[in-house]
């Protein structure tokens, strides 16, 4: 067995990779499940954090499917739209923060699926 070593600062880009997708339109799910494949075995709490990221992104693609009907039928999925938007903005800056301070990420309305 190898011991893990403490790698905040890749634990912090893990949790900004998700932006991705405002930049280059994907790979907001791509990188970090990249990133978690990777390093879960050998960098300390990225299983933890790399799970949540997953989970939370999973979540959110979810939620964007339930929110296109929702347009189309009774017009607030433009509501559930923004608010998906500005929280799959926010919440991985947060936990990217938190991550650097060594505490536990914490998504809202996350799935857990892994």
């Amino acid at each position: 067995m190898t011991l893990k070593k403490q790698d905040n600062q890749l634990l912090v880009i893990a949790h900004l990779s998700q932006l991705l997708d405002y930049v280059t339109g994907f790979g907001g799910l791509i990188v970090p499940l990249i990133l978690w494949a990777s390093n879960k075995d050998r960098v300390l709490e990225m299983d933890e954090h790399g799970k949540a990221i997953l989970n939370f992104q999973i979540s959110m693609l979810i939620y964007c499917i339930i929110a296109v009907p929702m347009i189309l039928l009774f017009g607030f999925g433009i509501l559930m739209m923004i608010a998906i938007g500005i929280m799959a903005f926010v919440f991985p800056i947060v936990n990217a923060v938190k991550a650097s301070n060594g505490e536990e990420p914490y998504y809202p309305l996350s799935l857990k699926i892994i």
